[in-house]
């Protein structure tokens, strides 16, 4: 099954880590969870907690310890395919997840949304049309579906991961209209 996630840190630099997590299951069900930091994770960008509004204290003093976060990701989502809107960070701060709960890196694995968005309209396409048509209206349904205007994300790892669900069924809406002729 498709799962959107998403990740805020605690900025963008080398030394950021993840201190809040969410995923959405394609069929809805979702989770969040706060991270605490790990020890030796001391970076943090003011200008960050501006955008996305969550202390360091409220880490430290509600966030689930992060081995707990990493074994849970672990388990849940593990065998299913993991889309983010933007990989190379999101992964960034996964692989800083693992390692630091001592799990291999790799356990888990992030692709573009864009992808999910891609293959979902060809499956739907596909049954319906030439294979020649397949590649221009899978990116036909794209851009009727409006997903390259993102707009402001909400910088709430929940609240952004159901945003990327709602474009990939969006992507997908399309490509059923378009099919439908």
């Amino acid at each position: 099954m498709r799962v959107f996630l998403d990740f805020e840190a605690s900025s963008l630099a080398k030394t950021s880590y993840p201190i809040e997590v969410a995923w959405v299951f394609e069929d809805g069900r979702g989770e969040a969870h706060l991270i605490r930091p790990a020890e030796g994770w001391t970076d943090w960008d003011a200008e960050a907690e501006a955008i996305h509004h969550i202390p360091r204290e409220a880490l430290v003093r509600d966030g689930t310890p992060h081995d707990v976060v990493a074994a849970r990701m672990i388990d849940t989502l593990g065998g299913h395919d993991l889309f983010a809107s933007a990989p190379s960070w999101d992964g960034k701060w996964l692989s800083v997840l693992l390692r630091a709960a001592k799990r291999p890196r790799h356990s888990l694995r992030l692709r573009d949304t864009d992808e999910a968005q891609r293959e979902a309209a060809a499956a739907i396409l596909r049954e319906a049309v030439p294979a020649d048509r397949v590649a221009p209206l899978v990116e036909e349904a794209r851009a009727r579906a409006g997903v390259a205007e993102r707009g402001t994300p909400a910088h709430r790892a929940l609240a952004d991961a159901r945003d990327e669900l709602a474009r990939w069924q969006r992507v997908c809406a399309m490509a059923r209209t378009l099919a439908a002729g």
